[in-house]
């Protein structure tokens, strides 16, 4: 039993056991501070760019870095899937160039994720190093992760999910490169995990039953939002309901200020929407403005914010804080966005008669990729 709940799927076990995974990631990360920190050194500096990469879901984490990382000075940084770099390297890397490749991998035997390492050392011989995060000691990738230039980082192998959907191997993998690209303040990051251990706790304790609720509404489509890294948190979210329903669930993701070119055109009585907000107050007026405008045009099935803060911004359906307010907020708190899209999305599949560790009846979408010839 977990959260009085019998838990009988992997996916939802993986769920909940993220805040337990986050600890035990800062502990491993705590104990070989001294390691990062010397091989950044080496490898990083003014004239080296840092690329994130992974295929699918592991992809996403770049999308949200690239927003969170500048708070710490680093504005050298890109996120490219291994997808795209498969078939465009040269618009990625070029060999008078330095570079470090961070790989994320919940697996490590993507076919995509191997060749991405493979043409970036054909191209940039020794102007690349390595960060390898990935779940599983036993991959691929995490096997070939023996030279100099690599720092290989294997998370607790309990993060190598077992069911289709990332869940606990998408948050620790972020939470991981969110530390260790600030790892001379790794020590004074124990408050921070807690606090996030104790939201994720808060969150799933008093939200589980209503997003059952949210669950048992008859709707088809669903478009998350956010701003900024929160609009990596959307594109992971929106991914999560619509592989864990098996694509009955058509979901987008878009910015606030983004959803009125052109997306917006998508909402009907048949929609949810999933309203991540922002905590900058500034940032939080476009967002509103959006929500207001429009409610005036059209009537979605159901309305769910999502914040760290209490805001005020219409009438909703669902209103979702991750309380207790007297917890300070940090630049973490971005991970716990994404418990909204894993627990609508394992709780829709549930609702539709699927199951949630193998949603793809069809087996159109596998755990690992399948099918892929590189060429």
């Amino acid at each position: 039993m977990i959260n009085n709940q019998p838990v009988t799927y992997h996916t939802l076990r993986e769920i909940y056991q993220q805040p337990d995974m986050w600890r035990k990631t800062y502990q491993m990360l705590l104990s070989r501070e001294k390691e990062i920190s010397e091989f950044l050194s080496e490898y990083n500096g003014d004239d080296v760019t840092i690329l994130f990469s992974g295929a699918g879901t592991s992809s996403f984490i770049g999308d949200i870095l690239e927003f969170i990382l500048p708070k710490y000075g680093l504005y050298n940084i890109k996120s490219a899937s291994t997808t795209d770099i498969t078939t465009h390297p040269q618009a990625f890397f070029h060999k008078n160039r330095k570079y470090i490749l961070v790989s994320f991998a919940r697996s490590g035997n993507s076919p995509e994720s191997l060749a991405a390492v493979d043409i970036a050392n054909s191209i940039c011989d020794t102007n690349i190093a390595h960060i390898v995060i990935t779940c599983n000691e036993n991959g691929e990738l995490a096997k070939r992760a023996v030279k100099r230039n690599i720092l290989l980082l294997n998370l607790p192998p309990e993060t190598n999910d077992l069911g289709l959907a990332m869940t606990s191997s998408f948050s620790t993998m972020l939470l991981a490169s969110i530390l260790i690209f600030d790892s001379k303040n790794l020590l004074n990051k124990k408050e921070a995990v807690n606090n996030l251990y104790k939201k994720a706790e808060y969150f799933i304790s008093n939200y589980t039953d209503q997003i059952k609720k949210i669950a048992a509404i008859d709707f088809e489509r669903a478009i998350f939002l956010g701003s900024g890294e929160l609009k990596g948190i959307a594109e992971e979210c929106h991914l999560k309901l619509q592989e864990l329903t098996d694509g009955k669930v058509i979901c987008l993701f878009d910015s606030f200020l983004g959803l009125r070119h052109g997306p917006k055109a998508a909402i009907n009585e048949k929609t949810v929407l999933v309203y991540l907000f922002s905590e900058d107050d500034k940032v939080f007026q476009y967002e509103r403005d959006l929500l207001v405008q429009t409610n005036q045009q059209v009537k979605p099935i159901a309305q769910i914010y999502v914040s760290q803060k209490k805001r005020k911004a219409g009438n909703v359906e669902f209103d979702l804080e991750m309380l207790p307010e007297s917890i300070n907020s940090t630049e973490l708190d971005v991970i716990l966005y994404v418990l909204i899209g894993q627990l609508l999305g394992f709780n829709k599949s549930i609702e539709l008669d699927l199951d949630p560790d193998n949603p793809s009846a069809s087996g159109k979408i596998a755990r690992v990729v399948e099918g892929v010839t590189i060429y």
